[in-house]
């Protein structure tokens, strides 16, 4: 296809590949795939060695020792059998030179039973179990080494595929499968592509800088990770194509940190009469690490670039007050600040604490959230747009057209990862008013959870970093134990003692009402036998999210104030809630609970002087493998749902031997990845395909020095030696560029 009107010939629609016509375009286009260079970063997942293929009379060595094999097999015969409980299922016997296996497919019987032909010869991968003296693989994954019928016969697959080559995988989805997109079928549809567009691949990256890296051609990168000749070609190209990722992720952080910092902002006399009120009165000294990200805020105040902060503290370190002081140097200036919170349970609990802080120094903030009704919001946005309302906590309706600014200097974001990107665009740009001059205002992103240093560097890569890692004086360690479901009458005995003592309990559900689909126990359900039973002669309450704003503060109110003796909650008391007489944290169902979800609940105890305790009661019964697959039950759901179990105890594992924050993201991001650490992806940046932001720190750190690098020494990418990198740049990351300066 000729690009006579600018288009890049990688930039051709799939449909100029041989062997793809619309039905397959469709199924390439549901996975992201519309274009030959879409194509040809449609990664392998792993690679099939042809030079340690197994021989089926020696799998008897890898027997359920859970590690996966490959044996390449002709298909000798197929059969449906009923078995426990006139349950079908598929075996396809298939053999080599020396001996056969069967292959076990539990599920989609009748399809598996069609798509394989006698003759067939196949790669099949996966764990091996003896079943009464035979070998089998269960569900394995399997790749056709013979052509279909529609093969094309100009080219040799016997040669291409099987003789002494390594076979890149492809993830194939069931519509990949259903429209022949699988093994031989989709290789050679790769290989047609670069057969007929990859003399088009250029390098983009400079010439100094692949030298200097030690980085191989990306044209040859690209061809290797699918076509490779040697494991370390694998490991060579994949090197170069993870930096290439994360070297463009750095460059759109890098430019987004560079326009930040050349709008105008607002210098602060960071001498505040009123900060220096608040901590004149408060009951507490502020802890060194407090004073210190004290300063680096007010040195960011004082200068004239806007502050884009970070502040990192765990559960219980004293992020309010620092905000709080924060905001009190605005309100001296006499600018407006903003607390911005992500739901509003948390947004009243913020205006309650910082209520009580600023109220007896002169100072009542305004709350607006969107429950509020419009004769009660009406005189607070009124407040809020004639400057009278100098310190203004809220929600999502912050954003709304009917809330205007008079003269916003400062912005806090709690749990900023929970807010879109162009969410936070539309407040900012709300702060640029006549009597702002159009002078950015101070940006102050506040997070709770404990933040790997390479996730930082990618999602708040942008921003200045200040973390609080000190306990505040007094507090101890929190006692972390892991209970099993019949150890839980005793932990409830445990609770009611610590009330006796005049103590408070928190017991925590993970749903609020009966799920058909998952088995637990209900937070109503847990709070009636509570009530009713163990806790009979104390205060039992039930808090969750479906409540109305009015019954929740009520319930708040009285658990602080002690009129309430157990609270039983979902997770909306995860983050923000401050009892110190609470030291009992019950947590039902433990495994069904994320790290970073444990770890905060987990510092709702401990604000106190008196040792407090978290108990995670889990419901993980032992996996017996053998016996479910004699049931005849062992379908890929059930080595999933085993996977999900180990994977549960590594959280319990994980949160009951540590208290630090860091450790804890670190496992939880490497459970978990990137895209699902925060519960939600992050717009406006490209996605990582081969790239760990867990594995390849010292990678991230290399692109991470020289995109920086090169943003700063050339901005415009006006330098001969950038002009490939331009040309990239501008025509696939730009288009990003702008997404990423909303932050």
């Amino acid at each position: 296809m000729s690009s006579s009107q600018g288009q890049h010939p990688l930039d051709t629609p799939i449909t100029f590949v041989k062997r793809v016509g619309p039905r397959r375009a469709d199924v390439f286009a549901s996975i992201g795939i519309h274009t030959v260079r879409n194509l040809f970063h449609m990664y392998p997942r792993k690679y099939l060695d042809r030079s340690s293929i197994v021989k089926i009379n020696d799998l008897w060595q890898y027997v359920d020792t859970g590690m996966e094999v490959t044996v390449v097999a002709v298909v000798r015969g197929k059969d449906i059998v009923r078995s426990y409980k006139k349950r079908e299922r598929f075996i396809l016997v298939v053999g080599d030179e020396q001996s056969f296996m069967d292959c076990i497919w539990f599920r989609r019987v009748r399809t598996m039973e069609r798509i394989f032909r006698k003759g067939e010869r196949l790669a099949i991968s996966g764990q091996v179990t003896d079943f009464n003296g035979t070998l089998q693989m269960v569900h394995p994954s399997f790749d056709r080494l013979s052509p279909q019928k529609d093969d094309d016969e100009e080219y040799n697959w016997e040669e291409m595929f099987n003789t002494g080559r390594i076979l890149p995988i492809y993830t194939e989805t069931a519509d990949m499968k259903e429209a022949g997109l699988e093994g031989s079928v989709l290789r050679s549809i790769v290989l047609q592509a670069f057969e007929k567009f990859g003399d088009h691949l250029e390098e983009h990256l400079p010439e100094e800088l692949i030298h200097r890296r030690n980085l191989i051609k990306y044209p040859l990168a690209l061809q290797t990770v699918h076509f490779p000749k040697s494991a370390e070609a694998i490991q060579r190209s994949r090197e170069r194509l993870k930096y290439d990722e994360l070297f463009f992720l750095q460059m759109l952080l890098g430019y987004r940190r560079r326009g930040a910092r050349r709008v105008p902002g607002i210098s602060f006399n960071v001498k505040s009469d009123l900060a220096r009120t608040l901590v004149n009165r408060l009951p507490f000294s502020l802890t060194i690490a407090q004073k210190r990200v004290i300063k680096e805020i007010a040195a960011d105040m004082e200068s004239n670039k806007p502050m884009h902060r970070l502040l990192q503290g765990d559960v219980g370190s004293g992020k309010t007050i620092v905000s709080v002081l924060s905001m009190l140097v605005a309100v001296d200036n006499d600018y407006q600040a903003v607390f911005m919170a992500p739901t509003e349970i948390l947004a009243v609990q913020h205006f309650t604490n910082i209520s009580r802080l600023l109220e007896p120094i002169g100072l009542q903030p305004v709350l607006l959230i969107g429950s509020q009704k419009k004769n009660e919001r009406k005189p607070i946005e009124e407040s809020v747009a004639d400057g009278s309302a100098k310190v203004i906590i809220g929600t999502h309706a912050l954003f709304q057209e009917s809330v205007s600014f008079n003269k916003l200097g400062f912005i806090i974001i709690d749990e900023q990862h929970r807010f879109g990107v162009m969410q936070r665009l539309r407040l900012y740009e709300k702060a640029k008013t006549p009597e702002t001059n159009g002078r950015a205002p101070d940006l102050l992103v506040l997070t709770a959870t404990p933040i790997p240093r390479t996730l930082s560097l990618t999602l708040y890569g942008d921003l200045d970093t200040s973390i609080l890692d000190e306990r505040p004086p007094g507090r101890k360690l929190v006692k972390t134990a892991v209970r099993t479901k019949n150890e839980r009458d005793k932990v409830y005995v445990f609770a009611r003692d610590e009330v006796k003592k005049g103590r408070q309990v928190y017991v925590v559900y993970p749903l609020i009402e009966q799920s058909e689909k998952i088995d637990l126990k209900a937070a109503k359900e847990g709070y009636e036998e509570l009530q009713k039973g163990i806790f009979k002669d104390y205060t039992v309450a039930l808090l969750h999210g479906k409540m109305a704003r009015e019954e929740n503060e009520d319930i708040m109110s009285r658990f602080r104030d002690g009129r309430i003796d157990v609270l039983v909650a979902t997770t909306v008391i995860e983050v923000g809630v401050d009892v110190p007489n609470a030291t009992i944290m019950i947590i039902e169902h433990a495994e069904r609970f994320g790290l970073s979800q444990l770890h905060q609940l987990r510092g709702r105890v401990g604000r106190g002087t008196d040792q407090s305790y978290c108990i995670l009661i889990h419901y993980l019964s032992p996996y017996n493998k053998a016996a479910a697959f004699n049931r005849g039950s062992l379908t890929d759901r059930s080595l999933q749902k085993e996977e999900e179990k180990q994977k549960g105890m590594v959280r319990l594992e994980t949160i009951s031997s540590t208290e630090d924050g860091f450790k804890i993201a670190e496992v939880d991001l490497k459970l978990r990845g990137p895209g699902e650490f925060f519960g939600v992806r992050q717009s406006g940046f490209p996605e990582l395909k081969l790239a760990s932001l867990v594995d390849d720190k010292k990678l991230l750190d290399q692109a991470r020095t020289d995109a920086f690098a090169i943003v700063k020494s050339d901005p415009h990418l006006r330098e001969t030696s950038h002009e490939s990198l331009r040309h990239y740049f501008d025509h696939y990351m730009k288009p990003l560029l702008d997404l990423t300066q909303a932050g």
